[in-house]
Protein backbone atom coordinates (compact mmCIF):
# COMPACT_ATOMS: atom_id res chain seq x y z
CA UNK A 1 0.00 0.00 0.00
CA UNK A 2 0.98 3.09 -0.95
CA UNK A 3 0.76 6.24 1.82
CA UNK A 4 -0.54 9.51 0.41
CA UNK A 5 2.50 11.09 2.42
CA UNK A 6 5.63 10.71 1.26
CA UNK A 7 7.62 12.91 4.25
CA UNK A 8 6.99 14.05 7.59
CA UNK A 9 9.34 16.73 9.02
CA UNK A 10 9.57 17.06 12.62
CA UNK A 11 10.85 20.12 14.28
CA UNK A 12 11.44 21.04 18.09
CA UNK A 13 13.44 22.92 20.10
CA UNK A 14 13.16 23.41 23.99
CA UNK A 15 11.79 20.37 25.51
CA UNK A 16 11.93 18.75 21.94
CA UNK A 17 13.71 15.78 23.05
CA UNK A 18 11.08 14.52 25.32
CA UNK A 19 8.65 15.22 22.46
CA UNK A 20 10.31 13.66 19.44
CA UNK A 21 11.23 10.38 21.64
CA UNK A 22 7.17 9.96 22.43
CA UNK A 23 5.87 10.35 19.05
CA UNK A 24 8.62 8.80 17.44
CA UNK A 25 8.43 5.85 20.35
CA UNK A 26 4.78 5.11 19.33
CA UNK A 27 5.68 5.02 15.04
CA UNK A 28 5.74 1.82 14.08
CA UNK A 29 9.21 0.36 12.09
CA UNK A 30 6.89 -0.01 9.01
CA UNK A 31 5.82 3.74 9.56
CA UNK A 32 4.98 4.24 5.37
CA UNK A 33 6.78 7.74 5.16
CA UNK A 34 9.94 9.16 5.42
CA UNK A 35 10.81 10.80 8.30
CA UNK A 36 13.41 14.36 9.22
CA UNK A 37 14.02 15.81 12.45
CA UNK A 38 15.36 19.49 12.92
CA UNK A 39 16.29 19.52 17.03
CA UNK A 40 17.77 23.45 18.07
CA UNK A 41 21.22 21.77 19.92
CA UNK A 42 24.49 22.89 21.13
CA UNK A 43 26.57 23.70 17.82
CA UNK A 44 29.52 23.38 20.23
CA UNK A 45 29.04 19.38 21.27
CA UNK A 46 28.61 16.24 19.39
CA UNK A 47 24.95 15.57 19.47
CA UNK A 48 23.57 11.78 20.74
CA UNK A 49 20.17 12.74 20.02
CA UNK A 50 20.23 9.85 17.33
CA UNK A 51 21.66 7.85 19.42
CA UNK A 52 19.38 8.15 22.05
CA UNK A 53 16.34 8.03 19.38
CA UNK A 54 17.62 5.15 18.35
CA UNK A 55 17.20 3.48 21.47
CA UNK A 56 14.00 4.08 21.97
CA UNK A 57 12.15 3.75 19.34
CA UNK A 58 11.65 0.72 16.54
CA UNK A 59 12.09 3.10 13.61
CA UNK A 60 15.62 3.23 12.09
CA UNK A 61 17.10 6.72 13.19
CA UNK A 62 20.50 7.89 11.30
CA UNK A 63 22.24 11.43 12.06
CA UNK A 64 21.60 12.80 8.37
CA UNK A 65 24.83 12.68 6.19
CA UNK A 66 25.79 14.39 3.03
CA UNK A 67 24.69 12.23 0.06
CA UNK A 68 21.57 10.44 2.40
CA UNK A 69 18.06 9.65 0.43
CA UNK A 70 14.72 9.88 2.21
CA UNK A 71 13.77 6.09 3.40
CA UNK A 72 10.40 4.87 4.49
CA UNK A 73 10.54 4.04 7.89
CA UNK A 74 13.93 5.73 8.95
CA UNK A 75 14.19 9.13 10.98
CA UNK A 76 16.82 11.61 9.85
CA UNK A 77 17.65 13.66 12.24
CA UNK A 78 19.70 17.30 11.46
CA UNK A 79 23.25 17.34 12.56
CA UNK A 80 24.29 20.20 14.86
CA UNK A 81 24.79 23.48 13.53
CA UNK A 82 23.91 22.43 9.79
CA UNK A 83 20.75 23.00 8.43
CA UNK A 84 18.74 19.91 6.60
CA UNK A 85 17.25 20.36 3.53
CA UNK A 86 15.60 17.61 1.88
CA UNK A 87 15.63 17.43 -2.67
CA UNK A 88 13.02 16.59 -4.86
CA UNK A 89 15.48 13.12 -5.90
CA UNK A 90 14.45 12.43 -2.27
CA UNK A 91 18.14 13.14 -1.35
CA UNK A 92 19.59 14.97 1.59
CA UNK A 93 21.63 18.47 1.58
CA UNK A 94 23.19 19.52 4.62
CA UNK A 95 24.16 23.13 4.75
CA UNK A 96 25.99 25.84 7.62
CA UNK A 97 24.45 28.92 5.33
CA UNK A 98 23.24 31.70 7.52
CA UNK A 99 21.63 31.80 11.13
CA UNK A 100 17.56 31.68 10.64
CA UNK A 101 15.79 33.14 14.20
CA UNK A 102 19.22 32.68 15.49
CA UNK A 103 19.10 28.93 15.01
CA UNK A 104 21.10 26.33 12.71
CA UNK A 105 19.59 24.18 11.97
CA UNK A 106 16.11 25.72 11.15
CA UNK A 107 12.61 24.31 11.19
CA UNK A 108 11.85 27.12 8.54
CA UNK A 109 14.50 25.76 5.97
CA UNK A 110 13.54 22.24 6.28
CA UNK A 111 9.75 22.92 5.74
CA UNK A 112 9.89 24.86 2.78
CA UNK A 113 12.64 22.19 1.17
CA UNK A 114 9.94 19.52 1.83
CA UNK A 115 7.14 21.62 0.69
CA UNK A 116 8.81 22.93 -2.58
CA UNK A 117 10.03 19.24 -3.35
CA UNK A 118 6.83 17.16 -1.77
CA UNK A 119 3.92 19.38 -2.41
CA UNK A 120 0.46 18.16 -1.22
CA UNK A 121 2.45 14.92 0.00
CA UNK A 122 4.11 16.18 3.10
CA UNK A 123 3.22 16.79 6.38
CA UNK A 124 5.15 19.45 8.79
CA UNK A 125 4.82 18.44 13.20
CA UNK A 126 5.86 21.45 15.32
CA UNK A 127 6.89 20.48 18.71
CA UNK A 128 7.68 21.81 21.65
CA UNK A 129 10.36 24.35 21.25
CA UNK A 130 11.17 28.48 22.71
CA UNK A 131 11.13 31.40 19.75
CA UNK A 132 9.18 31.20 16.24
CA UNK A 133 11.35 29.01 14.28
CA UNK A 134 9.02 26.73 11.76
CA UNK A 135 6.38 29.35 11.78
CA UNK A 136 6.92 30.87 7.77
CA UNK A 137 8.00 26.68 7.11
CA UNK A 138 4.26 26.25 7.57
CA UNK A 139 3.21 28.54 5.58
CA UNK A 140 4.95 27.08 2.68
CA UNK A 141 3.39 23.66 3.58
CA UNK A 142 0.30 24.44 3.54
CA UNK A 143 1.06 27.13 0.54
CA UNK A 144 1.90 23.94 -1.75
CA UNK A 145 -1.08 21.83 0.05
CA UNK A 146 0.85 19.94 2.86
CA UNK A 147 -0.17 19.33 5.73
CA UNK A 148 0.57 21.16 8.95
CA UNK A 149 0.29 19.24 12.96
CA UNK A 150 0.72 21.22 15.82
CA UNK A 151 1.73 20.14 19.55
CA UNK A 152 -0.94 21.59 21.69
CA UNK A 153 0.83 24.48 23.35
CA UNK A 154 -0.82 24.32 26.46
CA UNK A 155 0.78 20.48 26.86
CA UNK A 156 4.62 21.42 25.43
CA UNK A 157 7.34 21.89 27.77
CA UNK A 158 8.05 25.16 25.90
CA UNK A 159 5.12 27.15 23.86
CA UNK A 160 6.60 29.07 21.46
CA UNK A 161 7.12 27.35 18.32
CA UNK A 162 4.05 25.68 18.67
CA UNK A 163 2.19 28.74 19.48
CA UNK A 164 4.13 30.74 16.60
CA UNK A 165 2.72 27.73 14.30
CA UNK A 166 -1.00 28.30 15.50
CA UNK A 167 -0.66 31.95 15.06
CA UNK A 168 -0.45 31.89 11.28
CA UNK A 169 -3.79 29.88 11.75
CA UNK A 170 -2.91 27.28 9.21
CA UNK A 171 -2.81 24.33 11.12
CA UNK A 172 -4.65 21.26 10.48
CA UNK A 173 -4.51 19.38 13.51
CA UNK A 174 -3.76 20.75 16.99
CA UNK A 175 -3.25 17.82 19.07
CA UNK A 176 -1.59 16.70 22.44
CA UNK A 177 1.19 14.88 22.26
CA UNK A 178 -0.06 11.47 23.21
CA UNK A 179 -1.95 12.36 19.68
CA UNK A 180 0.48 13.19 17.57
CA UNK A 181 1.83 9.53 16.63
CA UNK A 182 -1.94 7.94 16.12
CA UNK A 183 -2.54 11.07 13.66
CA UNK A 184 0.26 10.56 11.74
CA UNK A 185 -0.37 6.92 11.35
CA UNK A 186 -3.87 7.45 10.04
CA UNK A 187 -2.92 9.99 7.90
CA UNK A 188 0.27 7.98 6.10
CA UNK A 189 -1.93 4.49 6.24
CA UNK A 190 -5.31 6.25 4.75
CA UNK A 191 -6.25 5.12 0.86
CA UNK A 192 -6.07 7.74 -1.29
Amino acid sequence: MTSPFEVVALAASAGGLNALTHVLAALPEDFPAALVVVQHLDRRHRSVMADILRRRTRLAVKEAALGDQLAVGRALIAPPDRHLLVNADRSISLTQTELVHFVRPSADLLFESVAAAFRDRAIAVVLSGSGQDGAMGVKAIKKMGGTVIVQDARNAEFAGMPGAALATGLSDFVLALDEIAPALQKLCTAHE
